[in-house]
């Protein structure tokens, strides 16, 4: 036997493995931070694939937002479109089965409410109420002061977080309004909501690797 043929021959067969792209279903409530939906799409747009789920009141914040031409946006009219009859695919969930990772930027106190209550009133929230949390699931939400520090905001957040849920907590900002001044906790930058959940992802991946998931 020459070594060398069959050495020849194995580097014929070798596949080289080449990892896909994560999959991230990003969804947005309605929210003054929705301006920044567009930003947060094309940042997650440059390593992961990626689709987007809006609620209607997203929809009264944003008129003819721009979003990377690589990402198909789902609303309520896209599920009732999909499905005519038993036995055809539900769309929430073949966005749960197709995504790896979840990520809701804003995050309103309403759809925040529902989420904690079980409710499932739209194709976002059908989506989280149907997730497996052995997937991550992020959410950055986004309200006035006086919501975000109310008590049921507290409770809403705690029950997320005992879902399996990552929370990422908004930064204050004084606004100028008609009646004076007011807080409004915005989301977080959409950079550092990106880098926050590239990170974890990652630590999540060598988890499962290692067994540990």
């Amino acid at each position: 036997m020459n070594p060398s043929a069959g050495s020849s021959r194995g580097k014929e067969k070798a596949v080289t493995f080449v990892p896909r792209k994560p999959r991230i279903l990003l969804g947005a409530c309605g929210s003054v931070s929705a301006v920044k939906f567009g930003d947060l799409c094309s940042y997650f747009a440059e390593w992961a694939e990626v689709n987007a789920v809006v609620t209607k009141t997203y929809l009264r914040f944003i008129d003819g937002q721009t979003f990377p031409k690589s990402i198909q946006v789902f609303s309520d009219q896209h599920e009732l479109f999909h499905w005519g009859k038993i036995g055809d695919p539900v769309l929430h969930i073949e966005l749960n089965r197709w995504a790896d990772i979840m990520v809701i930027a804003p995050l309103s106190a309403n759809t925040l409410g529902k989420i904690a209550g079980g409710l499932c009133d739209n194709l976002l929230t059908c989506i989280v109420r149907s997730w497996d949390y052995k997937k991550p699931l992020f959410v950055a939400p986004s309200m006035n002061s006086s919501m975000w520090e109310n008590p049921f905001t507290e409770q809403h957040c705690i029950t997320m977080e005992d879902l399996g849920a990552n929370l990422i907590k908004p930064k204050i900002h004084e606004v100028e309004g008609e009646k004076g001044k007011y807080d409004h906790n915005y989301m977080e930058e959409p950079s550092n909501i990106c880098l926050n959940v590239r990170v974890s992802y990652e630590q999540y991946l060598q988890k499962k690797a290692m067994g540990l998931l």
